[in-house]
């Protein structure tokens, strides 16, 4: 049976969870939603860059031949998930929807409440670790900080480890990153991208 499949600013990947079992008759939903966009205070060039790689993946997904809903800000968008959802329900007829696990615990608890739409919640495996691992990591902590278990998981995998030592020798160069550029460093020309009014 046909579904919704919708795709956060932030999994744009072909190789989601949500988009491996695509079908035809399937439909995939994105939306600039002005809600996710304001929660928290954002920089405008964020919120540009976040909605040029959307509008970007989703011609790409329609080249594809993937049938997609598109919700511009600047064409009323719907506010937020629940209303994208039913939104494009009622343009489609479609009464179920399939998802990727949202990274935000705020977005999960909307979605795992949605009760417009029979909705379908995928774990996201494009990371190395799951939410379960962590909370399981969690268990008896008295304190919980990412450095600790981001240590811990490199031992456990390998990962950017010499033996039983950080590579490098040092768990991280968060100083150094805090460094400005240097000024004989040119980055790359910016690639630029024109769909027109189409998305």
């Amino acid at each position: 049976m046909p579904v919704l499949r919708p795709i956060l600013g932030d999994q744009l990947s072909k190789s989601l969870a949500s988009l491996r079992d695509y079908q035809s008759g399937d439909v995939v939903v994105m939306a600039e939603m002005p809600q996710e966009a304001s929660y928290v205070r954002h920089h405008k060039q964020k919120i540009l860059l976040i909605f040029a790689a959307m509008r970007h993946f989703a011609r790409s997904l329609k080249d594809d031949g993937y049938a997609v809903i598109y919700y511009r800000y600047d064409e009323d968008p719907p506010h937020d998930y629940a209303s994208m959802l039913s939104r494009a329900r009622d343009e489609t007829g479609l009464s179920a929807a399939v998802a990727t696990e949202p990274g935000e615990h705020r977005l999960l608890k909307v979605m795992q409440e949605l009760q417009c739409i029979d909705l379908k919640i995928l774990a996201d495996d494009r990371f190395i670790t799951s939410r379960a691992a962590f909370a399981d990591w969690a268990k008896g902590r008295k304190q919980l900080r990412m450095e600790f278990f981001y240590r811990d998981l490199r031992k456990q995998t390998g990962l950017l480890m010499d033996g039983d030592k950080p590579r490098g020798d040092q768990w991280n160069f968060d100083s150094e990153n805090r460094k400005k550029l240097p000024a004989n460093v040119h980055p790359p020309q910016r690639p630029a991208f024109n769909y027109g009014d189409e998305f």
